[in-house]
């Protein structure tokens, strides 16, 4: 990418984060990239914010975040 693409990037970037967070979404700017990346890469931007109103409603168990039973003797 050239100096002028990577710079135009990033002020697009700098935008939309102030837009959300002038709207509150709690986005920050690397989930902002990336889902503009998807968007750029033709993933319905509609279809994009179901999943992050989905995730934020019930987020996705992780190991971390699984509870497990003791076991016991």
């Amino acid at each position: 990418m050239d100096t002028d693409a990577a710079r135009t990037a990033r002020e697009s970037l700098e935008l939309v984060f102030q837009m959300s967070n002038i709207l509150d979404t709690g986005l920050d700017r690397h989930t902002l990239s990336v889902l503009i990346a998807l968007c750029d890469q033709g993933l319905n931007p509609e279809a994009l914010a179901t999943v992050v109103k989905e995730f934020r409603r019930d987020p996705p168990l992780t190991t971390s975040t699984a509870q497990t039973t003791p076991s016991t003797k």
